[in-house]
């Protein structure tokens, strides 16, 4: 395909990726209603989030394997399929219990599209030259990530909307990208009859990665770190993935080749993918929730705020992408937005209630450069190792722990960021003389509107202040990125698709 067609193509494969982003958050600010209205839990609320993440993460890696094994534009249109079905399910949910399940359909949808667009992607453009397009696929990222809440936000304030249509938007614009590609796509596809699909494997890796997700949401809140659900439970992850491990190693067609993940550079790429999966959840759940919280902006507002974000992202993996096509080298400009996204985490671990917008707003721009020229030139690095018939395997696998970091990532963060807000709270409302568990005030609800004056400003102080903890905690993991990414061959990249 020349550079017109390519064009051509990539713009229905951006639609899909930008859809597949967006879904999740374009929830997130909505959330607090949607389980209001349909009268859910606490516990609801956060599985409605989880069983996405779930599904999605368990599911990246065997999407991928089976795009080495198919038709890779006929399981994108399968994927695509499944979500809009799903997306419009979520839409005519009529209690928590069928919104949850149908997440976790569309989490399978969103996990399928996510990854495929890569493969895609890869199979149509040599690495070298796919630094050029890399820009593209940065700024969709961006756009997706900051302008989800924004959206979301407005079509739950227009009362001619609701909440419903956060579900439903999705609908058009991936029927739109489907006809698109139907039209643009053309890949040479080959046919290899005598594979198979390692389903004992792909089973295996889906409980034991579940398993260790649905840990890492509860415990410090259902349970201690310590006690016989955490034995229990990490006891039997590590069980079920090591016997993954066993069947992949001796299985001919694995699900994540072990061959490509215990190769050097590989592994360095997926180690420091995991640091940049915390920053591209983290950042932007966390940053939301600080400015609407801890500084009482409302959902607009608080989206706006996070521009910088988006535009750190969104111009360096632009510039990023064009030197890397210009240069057939990588590994500078993932180190430099390693140690640019640690530094970014770092100037932000000094924020509270009243620092001033433009030291946050600069400490964003910094983990948006950061996001932006590491994240898919890691993909890159990886992609440029494996042969064409690996591709896919390895997509996924790259994707799968990015995924797995940034879902794990925001569950601990979040742990420590409901467990420093406890405490704070509990602090601030003593000094006024009101006994914590009698105001009923323990940082468990986010409805501080309906809190009185004087425990409102209690709550978002606390808010303020805590939030600086975590972001702490994000640069030291950075820092293992950074050791990671210093570690990586300085090789060229091909100026073939194959090897």
């Amino acid at each position: 395909m020349d550079h017109r067609h390519i064009l051509r193509a990539l713009s229905g494969l951006l639609i899909v990726l930008f859809v597949a982003m967006i879904s999740t958050t374009v929830v997130s600010v909505a959330l607090p209603q949607i389980i209001g209205s349909l009268d859910g839990t606490q516990s609801q609320y956060t599985w409605v989030v989880t069983a996405t993440l779930l599904a999605s993460t368990a599911s990246t890696p065997i999407w991928g394997k089976l795009a080495d094994l198919f038709s890779k534009k006929l399981l994108l249109q399968i994927a695509i399929g499944l979500f809009v079905v799903s997306s419009i399910a979520c839409g005519f949910a009529q209690s928590t219990e069928q919104l949850i399940a149908f997440r976790a359909v569309q989490g399978l949808g969103m996990g399928a599209l996510q990854v495929l667009v890569q493969v895609i992607i890869a199979a149509m453009i040599s690495p070298k030259e796919r630094g050029r397009y890399n820009g593209y696929l940065g700024g969709v990222m961006a756009v997706a990530t900051v302008g989800g809440p924004l959206l979301g936000g407005f079509i739950t304030d227009a009362s001619w909307l609701g909440w419903r249509w956060c579900f439903f938007i999705a609908v058009p614009f991936t029927l739109l990208a489907s006809v698109m590609l139907a039209r643009t796509l053309h890949l040479a596809e080959v046919r290899r009859p005598d594979t198979k699909v390692d389903y004992l494997g792909a089973s295996l890796i889906a409980a034991g990665v579940s398993l260790l997700l649905l840990w890492v949401t509860f415990v410090g809140g259902d349970f201690d770190w310590i006690s016989w659900q955490t034995g229990l439970m990490v006891g039997g992850s590590v069980l079920i993935l090591g016997a993954a491990v066993l069947v992949e190693a001796r299985v001919k067609e694995p699900v994540v080749p072990l061959h490509v993940v215990r190769r050097r550079d590989p592994a360095l790429a997926i180690v420091a993918s995991l640091a940049v999966g915390m920053a591209m959840f983290g950042g932007a759940v966390f940053l939301g929730q600080y400015f609407q919280i801890g500084r009482g902006y409302s959902p607009t507002e608080a989206g706006l705020l996070t521009i910088p974000l988006m535009a750190g992202v969104l111009v360096s993996s632009t510039v990023a992408g064009r030197l890397v096509s210009k240069t057939g080298k990588v590994k500078p400009y993932i180190v430099t937005g390693v140690v640019v996204l640690a530094l970014g985490f770092l100037g932000l671990s000094f924020i509270d209630h009243e620092t001033p917008l433009v030291a946050v707003s600069l400490g964003m721009l910094g983990v948006g450069a950061g996001v932006g020229m590491s994240m898919q030139n890691l993909v890159l690095v990886l992609q440029n190792t494996v042969p064409l018939s690996e591709i896919g395997a390895a997509s996924g696998s790259i994707t799968f722990f990015r995924s797995l970091g940034g879902t794990m990532g925001v569950s601990v963060l979040g742990a420590v960021l409901a467990h420093q807000v406890a405490n704070k709270i509990a602090d601030g409302l003593t000094r006024l003389g009101i006994d914590p568990a009698a105001s009923g005030s323990d940082g468990s609800t986010l409805n501080v509107a309906a809190m009185p004056p004087q425990i409102q400003e209690v709550v978002r102080a606390a808010y303020g202040d805590a939030t600086g903890h975590i972001f702490l905690i994000s640069a030291c993991i950075a820092v293992v990125g950074v050791i990671a990414s210093l570690f990586l061959t300085p090789t060229k990249l091909r100026d073939s698709v194959d090897l």
